[in-house]
């Protein structure tokens, strides 16, 4: 009787490191073959992307057209046109973000420039939808400085219910480094438009500052982080922390020479996780942590400008280095501006190469 036991005993343990070792191979999918459709080709200078809960991509273009993306059958539907916006190089309606709550909430936030000359300058608007129109609209924050270069403008609502804005030096470096300014920074309001009394100086949206122009903003496992233009050398992704200063202009890149160690000693200047020289011009970012494209899974997807390409930037479990670096489709559609992604795990990513701009599905084969 006891030798019965023994073997039914074993047998149960064999049975169960058989499981385990299954369950543990799974986490490990293989790679999924990619292929890429383009849904559409008729844009100029798309900007911003957001796979909507009503399954259709909502995107911004410069002029100041907003349009959703049937993603099934290509079918672009015009909402709105703000016709105040001025478009001036690289400026105009550029960020876009729709309400956590989007369907018992129907608010649409926008950036966008108007103005010229001296009065160039960005305004954070909120627009309700309505029967497929967008009405009253809302200023929730105005008079910040643009330029024809560097103007951040991306747009992200974190799960606290809080906009956070990315704005460029506009061009006036020393602006990034003036916590008075609201240039060069990553700014933090509620979504009202009021400033939240936690934001690390009270009475300012700045949630951080000595950013050049920073063009990506994504949050992933309670991270913050952006990607952002360097001059002709040191692009960054940055690791983005409540207060802290980036080192722009006085800092590019990591703290390698003396002066700028000596600088960033005293000013509390946050490194970046990665820096690239010759520059890449990184623009739109995403966290992919889903099985459908698995070799992409807890990376951060940025797409680029100047280098043409996807890049996979895999991070370590903690989210706080980048422990490998991959590129996807080098030169295959040009200047890359926009990257979201669908529940599904699909990738959506926009050109900006200002004629016969393209929307491009990548997907499993």
């Amino acid at each position: 009787m006891k030798r019965i036991f023994t073997l039914i005993f074993s047998l149960f343990i064999l049975s169960a490191c058989e499981k385990n070792k299954g369950d543990n191979s799974s986490e490990v999918l293989p790679d999924a073959e990619i292929k890429t459709e383009v849904l559409t080709q008729s844009l100029v200078f798309p900007w911003e992307m957001v796979y909507g809960p009503d399954n259709y991509i909502w995107f911004t273009e410069r002029s100041g057209k907003i349009s959703r993306l049937n993603p099934k059958n290509g079918v672009i539907a015009l909402v709105h046109t703000i016709t105040e916006v001025t478009s001036t190089g690289e400026g105009g309606l550029l960020g876009l973000a729709l309400h956590p709550d989007f369907n018992t909430s129907p608010y649409l936030y926008v950036v966008y420039d108007y103005g010229s000359g001296a009065n160039y300058k960005a305004r954070v608007l909120r627009f309700t939808f309505n029967n497929g129109v967008l009405t009253e609209p809302l200023v929730l924050l105005d008079k910040i400085p643009a330029s024809s270069i560097h103007n951040g403008s991306r747009l992200l609502i974190t799960p606290d219910k809080k906009l956070m804005i990315t704005t460029g030096d506009a061009n006036i470096p020393s602006n990034a480094q003036d916590r008075g300014s609201l240039s060069g920074k990553i700014l933090r309001i509620n979504l009202d438009g009021t400033i939240p009394g936690d934001n690390p100086f009270p009475g300012n949206p700045l949630w951080s500052y000595g950013h050049r122009n920073p063009q990506g903003l994504v949050l992933a496992n309670n991270r913050l982080y952006s990607s952002e233009h360097g001059p002709n050398n040191d692009d960054e992704i940055n690791l983005i922390v409540k207060g802290r200063n980036y080192g722009w202009p006085n800092i590019e890149g990591f703290c390698n020479t003396t002066e700028e160690k000596a600088f960033c000693a005293s000013n509390d200047v946050a490194e970046p996780l990665i820096a690239w020289t010759p520059t890449i011009a990184p623009s739109g970012l995403t966290y992919y942590n889903s099985d459908y494209l698995p070799q992409f899974k807890n990376s951060l997807l940025m797409v680029t400008l100047k280098g043409s390409k996807l890049v996979q930037l895999k991070l370590d479990d903690a989210g706080e280095k980048v422990t490998d670096s991959k590129d996807f489709f080098l030169n295959e559609f040009g200047r890359l501006r926009a990257v979201c992604q669908s529940p599904e795990g699909k990738l959506y990513l926009a050109t900006s190469n200002g004629t016969n701009d393209k929307i491009i599905e990548v997907s499993s084969k």
